[in-house]
């Protein structure tokens, strides 16, 4: 494997790792029912999307279109997503949080930030300031690997 092959694996193991972890600690912290990552990851994006269709949202996620349509399914039956129909085209759904999920969504994040920040908080600083300096680097990845796809 090449060098950057070796950094590719480990950057991906330690970013899953971090993920994993995270989740692990605030999970029980979290109102019922328990949801996946990827429910978790759809709700942001209506977070930050109002009114964005299944198709759009499936495109964020990196998800096939009919993956998206059941958690869709799955977080409408939840009560955290309503599907109102299109008024351009009524064959299209528009998703939009439910106040039950901006809540989830601001203990989830509030969760996320208490366990991240308390774990950063012990770090030496210069730790710090090289995990904030990365942090516009990685961001280009990310944009790398979305255009290259």
């Amino acid at each position: 494997m090449t060098g950057n092959g070796n950094l590719a694996a480990e950057l991906m193991d330690t970013v899953a790792s971090l993920r994993r972890l995270v989740r692990r600690r605030i999970r029980p912290t979290m109102p019922e029912p328990a949801l996946r990552g990827a429910q978790i990851e759809l709700l942001n994006i209506v977070d930050t999307q109002p009114g964005v269709g299944v198709a759009a949202a499936a495109r964020a996620l990196h998800l096939a279109d009919n993956s998206v349509s059941t958690l869709v399914n799955q977080l409408v039956n939840a009560g955290l997503l309503w599907r109102r129909v299109d008024p351009v085209d009524r064959r299209a759904a528009r998703l939009e949080l439910t106040d039950a999920a901006r809540d989830r969504l601001r203990h989830w994040r509030t969760g996320r930030d208490r366990v991240v920040g308390d774990a950063l908080s012990r770090l030496p600083g210069e730790d710090v300031r090289a995990i904030e300096a990365a942090l516009p680097a990685l961001r280009r990845l990310l944009r790398e690997i979305e255009e290259g796809t």
